[in-house]
């Protein structure tokens, strides 16, 4: 198997493959391109395998990368339908109703839970936290939210320390790109949407 050294610890093929496909993902996604769609559901793929190995055992993140599956499926069709006008909706900024907050909690709860029980995970609290997190940011993305974005900053600034403390360098070094990626799609989204406003 491909391997090399990269900070002092070892990086995997699939590593390197989900390096390129999550740079590429978000910059399309930064982008407003259609494409961010077929090249996450390529990112998501290789990291639920490499997430759910022996030696990392993320399994909230493994299960969070199958789950992105169904939301960039979602996404995909739900920009697609949009495609000619193509711009973000009006309802760009989303507050947080009760129920999103409870449901979002129990979902963490229940998850950190079960993992901690019933399985062999690596962290299972902080991983629980950051997959229910992740997921309401893709479903924000699906939904053109620009709250998406906040949340991925938040999300972002925890994972790169988590994967470089779990001898993942090249996907702490992918995640430091998310996060400044996420600082620029706020703005980039902000932008267009003052112009959509101004139109209007």
């Amino acid at each position: 198997m491909f391997e090399f050294t990269i900070l002092g610890q070892q990086s995997s093929l699939i590593e390197v493959l989900g390096f390129i496909t999550g740079v590429t993902g978000v910059w399309l996604t930064v982008r407003q391109n259609i494409l961010c769609f077929p090249v996450g559901i390529i990112n998501v793929a290789l990291y639920a395998i490499m997430f759910s190995s022996e030696g990392i055992r993320l399994y909230a993140d493994s299960l969070l990368q199958c789950i992105y599956l169904f939301l960039l499926i979602y996404g995909w069709i739900h920009w697609k339908k949009s495609r000619k006008s193509f711009t973000i909706p009006a309802m760009t900024f989303v507050s947080f109703s009760t129920n999103m907050i409870l449901i979002s909690f129990l979902a963490f709860i229940s998850l950190s839970f079960f993992l901690q029980k019933f399985t062999d995970a690596s962290l299972p609290w902080l991983d629980s936290a950051l997959t229910i997190l992740s997921l309401v940011a893709q479903w924000m993305v699906a939904k053109k939210i620009i709250t998406n974005w906040v949340i991925w900053i938040i999300v972002n600034s925890v994972y790169i320390p988590l994967y470089y403390y779990k001898g993942l360098p090249l996907t702490s070094i992918l995640y430091f790109i998310f996060l400044i990626l996420a600082i620029k799609g706020y703005y980039e989204w902000k932008k267009d949407l003052s112009k959509t406003n101004s139109v209007a």
